[in-house]
């Protein structure tokens, strides 16, 4: 039996997470008080006391998840994965439980990934709206034959994709999408464009902290978001994580190609069940679990 560890995206925090794990884990607290020191804000008061608004801010949302995912990996004695992957920014987290990136090192980079993702936003009004109902051919069809702005972002699973891009280009192939027959086209409520061409600035200023941080061979493969494809060469994981925000994210395709290399159980590992569910709809023979405290 193939063991296949995930990690979630943004969009899985809630007030309080990671508390209980803080509480009862000597080496948890230890993690999350470190992580308070390299962020120079205390990111564990927003986790364990603020509100479901405080944590939507960008660079709470994605630093949150981050640490409670992997810090979790970390404190719960897990046997070693055969292959990882993460949903956008939960690649992060799986490089860093998997050994490509070092705790401290990985926190810095989606911090400032955080960082970057919203002021990307601020300069340019985006959005991103998911569709539900229609083949992804039919949807990038679609998406070309707007004006302006408008691609997939997130291939979530069989007749789930999420599309991404200018405000007005997305209204637009809203309207065409289900005009094609598409069961719902609705926008989310989002403070940008993810996973488009709107994030190009944000991928130019991770480039150089990417470049410049230490990678080291993974435990087991990783699957990641651009390619859907295994990998253990740094030099190769740090290409497609700086093409990762400006691409979208193959996670069916993931998916099917972990289950067509043997995994046949899958853990996400951090808040939220959202993947379980996607792995579910897209391998339904294989065996889905969760840990989120």
């Amino acid at each position: 039996m193939s063991r296949a560890y995930i990690f979630p995206g943004q969009g899985s925090q809630f007030p309080g997470m990671a508390r209980p794990l803080y509480e009862r884990s000597t080496e948890a607290r230890a993690l999350l008080e470190q992580a308070d020191d390299i962020l120079g804000f205390r990111i564990t008061d927003i986790m364990f006391e603020g509100t479901a608004d405080d944590l939507k801010a960008t660079k709470v949302t994605q630093p949150a998840i981050f640490l409670h995912s992997v810090v979790l990996a970390r404190c719960c004695s897990l046997e070693r994965p055969d292959m990882v992957a993460g949903h956008s920014l939960g690649e992060f987290s799986a490089l860093a439980a998997a050994g490509a990136v070092a705790f401290e090192d990985a926190l810095r980079l989606v911090a400032l990934r955080a960082a970057e993702m919203q002021k990307c936003c601020e300069l340019v009004p985006g959005t991103m709206a998911a569709v539900i109902g229609l083949p992804a051919e039919a949807v990038e069809t679609i998406c070309d034959g707007c004006g302006g702005i408008v691609v997939p972002a997130n291939y979530n699973s069989e007749g789930q994709i999420v599309i991404s891009g200018e405000k007005e280009s997305v209204a637009e192939a809203c309207t065409k999408l289900k005009e094609a027959g598409a069961k719902r086209a609705l926008p989310l409520a989002v403070s940008g464009a993810f996973h488009s061409p709107l994030m190009e600035p944000a991928r130019v200023e991770l480039a150089k902290a990417i470049e410049a941080t230490p990678f080291l061979p993974p435990v087991c493969p990783v699957y990641q978001n651009v390619t859907a494809l295994p990998t253990t060469d740094p030099a190769t994981i740090k290409a497609n994580l700086l093409r990762q925000l400006t691409s979208p994210v193959r996670w069916t395709q993931t998916v099917r190609n972990m289950v067509a290399d043997g995994a046949s159980s899958f853990l996400e590992i951090g808040p939220g069940t959202v993947l379980q569910g996607l792995v579910h709809r897209t391998a339904p023979d294989v065996e889905v679990n969760g840990i989120s405290e």
